[in-house]
């Protein structure tokens, strides 16, 4: 590793980075990054694999602007979605106001969710998996379990486990959707483990560029925590469609 790859590792996002990371320009792109039919399919896998029906209470954490949970919402759950990002919150009550459907928003953080036994299901989409440290996410899978009713189902979106982010590692990519242009610069950090990311995201003359970073478990790591959580996994799925999981699958 030469002198320069230490430099420009060194750039790397804050451990908190999250705190405030999805707000301007970052949720303006994420309520136009993916089309209706991806939330569709999504939101039926979700339907199927949690058991859902109408009057099941859900938890979504975090919801982000809440493309899951208005969709279920739609579909008669009682939802309750949890985000710490005032700006993605208030793209969610948009969202549902637009759908008249009543979702029960909270702002906290993910890790200290309050509530004991009072779902029948729950689900961590959209990536957000690996955000904290290995003892920040082993406390909110904690905590998730606490919420969860017994024999309750739960659905988590590890998508940036070592086996399916690695073999389709690209260090940078560019994208354009909704009239917003994004550009991401990558790099993995051999010796912590993790993603570092900058984003740049351009709307007409508005330009912001932001950090992240996400840790890489591997599969059976994630397994793992969850296990240490009291949470037993049952299923792997390399798809929405219901596929099983294999190297390299995206999800």
């Amino acid at each position: 590793m030469t002198t320069n790859d230490r430099e420009d590792i060194s750039m790397n996002a804050s451990p908190d980075w999250w705190t405030d990371f999805f707000s301007g320009l970052v949720v303006d792109f994420w309520r136009v990054a993916l089309p209706p039919e991806v939330t569709a399919a999504e939101t039926n896998f979700l339907w199927t694999a949690l058991a859902l029906a109408p009057g099941s209470r859900v938890l979504d954490a975090p919801c982000g602007h809440g493309r899951h949970a208005v969709e279920l919402a739609a579909r008669g759950c009682r939802v309750t979605g949890v985000d710490i990002s005032p700006g993605l919150l208030a793209a969610a009550e948009e969202a549902a106001a637009a759908r008249a459907v009543t979702v029960a928003w909270h702002r906290m953080d993910m890790r200290e969710l309050p509530w004991r036994a009072e779902f029948d299901a729950a689900f961590c989409a959209g990536g957000s998996f690996g955000f904290f440290d290995r003892a920040g996410d082993s406390r909110f899978l904690a905590a998730l379990g606490r919420a969860l009713r017994p024999g309750a189902s739960f659905v988590l979106d590890a998508s940036k486990v070592a086996e399916s982010l690695l073999p389709a590692f690209r260090e940078r990519y560019e994208a354009d959707t909704g009239g917003v242009h994004f550009e991401a610069e990558n790099r993995y950090d051999f010796e912590r483990g993790r993603i570092e990311n900058r984003y740049t995201i351009t709307q007409g003359d508005r330009t912001e560029t932001k950090l992240a970073s996400h840790r890489i478990d591997t599969v059976v790591q994630v397994l793992e925590m969850l296990r240490s959580a009291g949470l037993e996994p049952v299923s792997l799925f390399g798809s929405t469609d219901g596929s099983p999981y294999r190297l390299g699958a995206p999800q």
